[in-house]
């Protein structure tokens, strides 16, 4: 099957519009169209429903998509694989990450890693927690970052980082110039949540309940999907909310928020880079394997820790 049929469809799939690929194709849309055209008649269905409002996938074009993704996602590897022969990193690095503290330190390894291989193009791919071991599995992305470890024998894992999670309040909440505050008091303040299925959220009802806390106990009144959110909500002094150092290192240094100890309470999170096993080669991925913990790339975390 000619790669460029596959490609031609699935640009046109993503666009849903014939014009705007033939456009990222550098093709005529008379020459996108015959493409297309080629790919039905060889496999003898119909792909797309075309009216004046773009492109619509027929029930074919929906099976022949993840199949169409699949194949030149493997042949770009493959490409990249025989140049890898000739010692040049050229190529995609497609790289899942769904760890909130992850997003603050993936991006400058990977800037810096592309500044030492000129050839790679990195994609950082944010998702689901539940969506990073499929997207490895299916071969979407090359590496993934979690925040706990995943046990799937398709899977190796290796420790990426570890994070600390922290109390934070209001740079003028009453506790800004205090030293500790006691467990038992975090109940009594109005507390931001992150969402059910948040590391950071797992890992603090795992070290609360110690102190026989629950959800039960904590005055919540707002839930957020996004850190952001939850520390602009924080700095505004509407509540107080535990997130990630990293995560909240920018807030800080800026001194709209402040880290608060909480007596007895140590919040440590472990991220870790997963791949597939006995996947193709792949040489980008497999040397930023090893790149990740170089010890000129230690500041990157030490700097963010510190404050």
């Amino acid at each position: 099957m000619d790669i460029r049929k596959l490609e031609a469809f699935l640009r046109a799939a993503e666009t849903s519009s014939l014009s705007e690929a033939s456009k990222q194709l550098h093709l005529s849309q008379p020459a996108l169209s015959h493409q297309i055209k080629l790919l039905e008649e060889e496999l003898e269905v119909q792909l797309f429903i075309r009216s004046n409002t773009g492109l619509k996938l027929t029930e074919a074009g929906q099976l022949l998509l993840p199949w169409a993704q699949r194949l030149l996602h493997d042949t770009n590897n493959l490409k990249d694989m025989m140049s890898s022969l000739q010692h040049v990193f050229v190529g995609d690095l497609r790289i899942a990450c769904s760890s909130t503290s992850g997003k603050y330190i993936l991006p400058l390894l990977v800037a810096r890693f592309c500044s030492h291989h000129s050839g790679v193009r990195a994609h950082i791919l944010s998702c689901r927690p539940d969506y990073t071991v499929p997207s490895l599995l299916e071969g979407e992305a090359h590496l993934g970052i979690v925040s706990s470890e995943v046990n799937n024998s398709s899977l190796e894992s290796q420790e990426f980082f570890r994070d600390s999670i922290n109390l934070i309040v209001s740079s003028n909440h009453p506790w800004a110039s205090r030293t500790s505050v006691d467990a038992s008091e975090i109940t009594q303040e109005p507390m931001i949540l992150r969402e059910a299925t948040s590391g950071t959220r797992r890992v603090m009802m795992e070290e609360l309940a110690k102190f026989d806390i629950s959800l039960d106990d904590l005055k919540i009144f707002l839930e957020l999907g996004n850190v952001e959110a939850v520390m602009e909500v924080v700095a505004e002094g509407f509540g107080i909310s535990f997130v990630s150092d990293l995560a909240s290192y920018c807030m800080r240094q800026l001194k709209r928020v402040v880290k608060v100890k909480v007596d007895g309470l140590n919040m440590q999170r472990v991220n870790f880079m997963m791949r597939k096993r006995n996947a193709p080669p792949h040489r980008a991925s497999n040397v930023f394997w090893g790149f990740i913990h170089a010890p000129e790339n230690a500041d990157i975390l030490i700097t963010r820790h510190i404050a």
